[in-house]
């Protein structure tokens, strides 16, 4: 089994830089690629080399890792005319992070199988403190006998790997993991915006509510923050958005609805829009709302299409009875408003 030492790095964002950062302290040799190179500045100060397109990153690379944002700049930086794609020798590795389609890693896979090169879908969760701290939780659509030889370079950046066997699965798992954290999102914000509405002590009810049946990872982290207003992104809430959207279209695919996902993930969507894109997903709790406050979050409803005909497409079905997005405004949106992932490329 030959050593993986040489590895490149597309994506230098918020997940993708500190990602980077662990293998290049775990001694392997790492070339990185993003649109814009001052993002990269702190890793090649740290010792990479920088590549200006992904073709490039892949020149010498044994493996190549990417964190992009959507599933078009997977697409981009595998099957483009500078592509991982159009370089990778035969023998390499690429294995991509991001949060994308099923079918898009299943396609990506067969493609490089004919080009004997192994490609494989291995998104991740922990958000950002994860990605800083090394201790990301993998999801790989293979087997570890697969990926044997990229080992060491996966155990560098993450404390468990969950190995799925083949193409996709990886991808399919991680949105699994993404509508369960939607519903346990929104009920947090509620119970939040409930407390608040009925005067109640936030902290008190939250640690109460976290010690019973109705305690989840999503309330004992993000009640604090929004109790103080703390909207800073640790997972930004364009990339719930999207990554909603593709759970809610791969279900749509099996004959299978997700009525809770779609709903929160219009919520999301609707944030996004109004100016939320780049915030943290606590920041769901701000529609819940005066619009005072969501002002003061950065929010403008200005740039939301009313829907005055109640016809039950908007955020919360029509409702026109309060002052916030979830007890009245009622802002259809089919659009994300998310101008990407901020991963870098």
């Amino acid at each position: 089994m030959r050593k993986i030492e040489r590895i490149g790095f597309v994506g230098c964002g918020i997940m993708g830089a500190p990602i980077a950062r662990h293998l290049l302290e775990a001694g392997f040799a790492v070339t990185v690629c993003t649109r814009t190179p001052e993002k990269a500045r702190p890793l090649l100060d740290a010792g990479a080399r920088w590549a200006s397109t992904p073709a490039a990153a892949c020149e010498g690379a044994q493996a190549v890792f990417t964190m992009v944002g959507m599933p078009e700049d997977v697409e981009e930086v595998y099957l483009g005319r500078d592509g991982l794609l159009a370089a990778a020798e035969p023998g390499t590795f690429l294995v991509d992070l991001t949060t994308s389609r099923p079918e898009l890693a299943r396609e990506l896979s067969e493609a490089a199988s004919a080009m004997d090169v192994t490609a494989f879908d291995c998104p991740v969760t922990g958000g950002q403190e994860g990605a800083e701290a090394g201790t990301l939780t993998l999801i790989a659509g293979a087997t570890e006998a697969q990926a044997a030889p990229l080992l060491g370079a996966l155990e560098a950046f993450s404390s468990r790997i969950f190995w799925f066997g083949r193409p996709g699965a990886g991808q399919a798992a991680k949105l699994c993991n993404q509508v369960s954290l939607a519903g346990a999102m929104v009920g947090a914000c509620e119970a939040v915006a409930f407390a608040r509405a009925q005067g109640l002590p936030v902290g008190e009810v939250c640690e109460m509510v976290g010690s019973g049946m109705g305690a989840t990872r999503a309330l004992g982290a993000f009640a604090a923050k929004m109790e103080e207003g703390d909207w800073k992104p640790g997972f930004k809430v364009c990339h719930m958005a999207k990554d909603l959207g593709l759970a809610v279209e791969a279900a749509d695919d099996e004959g299978l609805a997700l009525p809770g996902a779609e709903t929160v993930g219009t919520l999301y969507r609707t944030l996004a829009a109004v100016g939320g894109a780049d915030l943290g997903t606590q920041a769901l709790e701000v529609l819940y709302e005066e619009e005072a406050d969501a002002a003061a979050a950065g929010l403008d409803w200005s740039h939301a299409a009313l829907d005055d005909e109640g016809d039950g497409d908007g955020c919360c079905g029509g409702h026109h009875h309060g002052d916030g997005c979830c007890g009245g405004h009622h802002h259809g949106h089919d659009g994300c408003g998310c101008s990407g992932e901020g991963h870098g490329h």
